[in-house]
């Protein structure tokens, strides 16, 4: 079972104040996660992907809605999960990225606008696109030297996967060596692994036989079969695969995805028979009603269409955002509902303070998946539904917040159910649990917060698994148990004293080997891990702080922006004290910040308290600044704003083609800018920009500048 969910669940994400949408996201964040490592690391998903679809789908809405509240560790930022153990870890060279969702034909037709406008084509402008089967399987990147099959890695969390290249050589469908005389140098081919459904009804039934574990589905026993740490087991798995795509190539064998993946398919490699071209958003819909009404003859499982733009070019100057490309997405398919039984409600306490509702249900399957908890929401929708311990309820996997409870069976309801009394105390430290009124709309908050502040463990407990996530210290040995444990019997209360447990170790009179389920050697690995985190990002470290409003894009924004540690650190505390210092108007002068996030940051390091923490940190860790942009260019490090309309290219564009030049890409003028790029109407910035002496180009001027040098 995750953390507690704020209680917005069913609030439209537009009427959602910042106060909730901050609580939503916090859970999101959070809740994803885990899903993620479920599903990419233990093979063993609670939700199904449906439900998990609609989690990400939510937590992009309110993105889209409150960019200043995106958070570092936003799941649209990132892919997968950590690799397990057990496999030699693969850098991919090129990162294994997802695609952005739709979910109805209206979000397929912004989808083909949005690309048309990013681009700046015309409706008459030809654009085509490829559609194919989203294949449920795993994701796997397939590395070819002259030919021959050198390495093969999962997708892990994107950047890093497992290295599971004696497994798939046991594999007939992949081959070894590719067909052809006129073949790349090197090429990354990215695919799908799966299992059918006749191979996993027959593998099943002899995992049976053998008194062996079975599976859930064909998705997990493809995973499962492939992650064999004796590869002779993967041999006897009836494994599928088709190519899709590629990471790094030298060179492509084409100038649009069609004709490279026809490539792949004269190389000898399997591609699915399903792609189709596509001119249009129709044609695009009118496939995936095809396929929809295909989808139980394919004889695998699918569980939507992806749709790219078939131009390579377009590709490139599409790029990508956040977690996923531009020029792709996956249109996924609905989800379904079922009815169980409300065994009771549990009150659980976020790292907020905020009181969740959650509903412990009889386990049931929703589309092949067991589910046995969902949200209730808050306190209201609870009132609202009329939900009581004891009933039938309907249990849903689509819609904002999945799984959710969505009503009850009132002729199912036995005769002594109550109606739920919704506790005014917190249940972690006894403290009172009140409702805010919202200033916006005068209206009390639809979540329930615990006053107990820094004395209620069970938020201090949340801060603490925050700092060492994935996405932030990522230390091995130290998750959730370990942390709630050690919390509780004292021996970690603050981030510092994580680097400080091995010396305190040495003088306790109970050691850590000594204790319940630990040993020498899982005490030495533990300290060794906390060591090799001494040296970690300046992202990662400023992320995990835990700052309100600090994602890993915001940090990453921040550390590009200040450099290190000492400029940052020294920014910020100049910033807190006044709004009208010149730190203060720098951190707000930054693309992607804004007032509400700086006000956030400026917030934190004005309180003794968070400076002293981070001081005890540092005297403990090296924060590293993010390594230089790879590609050397005249505008690397430079301060540029873009203002007025682009002929040649979108501001959107012009703005990701300066980022990945190494620019800093600000949002007002300011006597630090270096470059103003005006285009057409360009109004107060240009004003400004002449005013302070900032070189002002035209977008020919612009070009001339990064192109003529590259």
């Amino acid at each position: 079972m995750g953390k507690e969910r704020p209680a917005t669940a069913d609030i439209a994400v537009e009427k959602l104040n910042e106060q909730q949408a901050r609580a939503e996201l916090e859970w999101l964040a959070t809740e994803i996660t885990r899903h993620d490592a479920l599903y990419y690391r233990s093979d063993a998903p609670e939700i199904a992907d449906s439900e998990y679809d609609v989690l990400r789908r939510r937590n992009e809405q309110i993105e889209a809605m409150f960019p200043q509240l995106r958070r570092s560790d936003s799941p649209s930022l990132k892919v997968g999960a950590t690799p397990i153990e057990g496999f030699g870890k693969v850098r991919h060279r090129v990162p294994m990225l997802s695609l952005g969702n739709a979910f109805s034909d209206e979000d397929v037709v912004d989808f083909v606008a949005r690309v048309r406008r990013f681009l700046g084509l015309a409706e008459d402008e030809p654009l085509n696109f490829t559609a194919e089967p989203k294949i449920d399987g795993l994701s796997i990147s397939l590395r070819y030297e002259s030919g021959r099959l050198v390495e093969a890695a999962t997708r892990g969390d994107g950047a890093e996967g497992e290295n599971v290249t004696a497994n798939v050589k046991t594999m007939q469908m992949i081959p070894e060596h590719l067909a052809g005389n006129d073949l790349p140098g090197s090429i990354d081919i990215r695919g799908e692994i799966f299992m059918s459904h006749a191979d996993f009804q027959k593998l099943n039934a002899d995992q049976q036989a053998a008194g062996s574990k079975t599976f859930a589905n064909p998705r997990n026993a493809a995973a499962g079969s492939l992650r064999q740490l004796d590869p002779t087991v993967t041999a006897q798995r009836p494994l599928h695969f088709f190519a899709y795509g590629w990471g790094e190539a030298q060179p492509l064998p084409g100038k649009t995805q069609s004709s490279v993946v026809d490539a792949f398919k004269q190389w000898g490699l399997p591609t699915n028979p399903e792609l189709l071209l596509c001119q249009n958003a129709e044609e695009l819909i009118s496939y995936y009603r095809d396929l929809e009404l295909k989808r139980a003859s394919l004889g695998y499982d699918i569980d939507g269409i992806v749709y790219k733009v078939d131009r390579l070019d377009f590709q490139e100057r599409l790029g990508f955002v956040s977690r996923a490309p531009r020029w792709a997405v996956a249109h996924k398919f609905p989800a379904e509902q079922a009815t169980t039984v409300l065994n009771d409600i549990e009150i659980q306490v976020g790292r907020t303070g905020a009181l969740t509702p959650v509903a412990k249900l009889e386990p049931v399957t929703v589309g092949g998946v067991v589910v046995s908890n969902a949200t209730l929401h808050n306190e209201d929708e609870i009132a609202r539904k009329d939900v009581r311990i004891g009933d039938t309820v309907v249990v849903q996997r689509a819609g904002d917040v999945i799984p959710q409870v969505v009503s009850a069976v009132l002729e199912k309801r036995p005769e002594d159910a109550q109606p739920f009394e919704f506790p005014d105390v917190c249940p972690a430290c006894g403290s009172h649990a009140v409702r805010e009124l919202d200033e916006k709309n005068e209206k009390l908050d639809a979540v329930r917060r615990s006053t107990g502040g820094l004395i209620c463990p069970a938020q201090r407990v949340e801060r603490l698994k925050h700092f060492v996530s994935r996405t932030a210290f990522d230390i091995d040995g130290l998750g959730d148990k370990s942390i709630q444990a050690f919390y509780e019997d004292g021996l970690i209360q603050s981030p510092p004293e994580i680097f400080t447990l091995e010396a305190r170790d040495k003088s306790s009179l109970k050691k850590l080997k000594d204790r319940e389920g630990w040993g020498s050697q899982s005490a030495r690995k533990l300290f060794a891990a906390i060591d090799a985190r001494r040296r970690i990002s300046l992202d990662r470290f400023v992320f995990a702080l835990g700052i309100r409003h600090v994602g890993e894009t915001t940090a990453k924004v921040l550390v590009r922006s200040y450099g290190d540690i000492t400029a940052f650190k020294t920014a910020m505390i100049t910033a807190s004290q006044g709004t009208d210092s010149e730190a203060w108007l720098d951190l707000n002068n930054i693309d992607g910040i804004g007032e509400i996030v700086a006000a956030a940051i400026v917030e934190f390091f004005a309180e003794p308290h968070n400076v002293k923490v981070v001081d005890d940190l540092l005297a403990e860790v090296e924060p590293q600044p993010l390594e230089a942009v790879a590609t050397a260019s005249p505008v690397t490090g430079k301060s540029v704003v873009f203002t007025g309309t682009l002929e040649k290219k979108s501001r959107g564009e012009a703005k990701a083609q300066a980022e990945r030049l190494g620019a800093k890409v600000a949002g007002s003028v300011s006597k630090k800018t270096d470059y103003v790029v005006a285009g057409a109407d360009a109004g107060s910035k240009l004003t400004k920009a002449r005013d302070l002496g900032v070189t002002v180009l035209t977008e020919d001027e612009w070009d001339e500048l990064i192109f003529g040098n590259l």
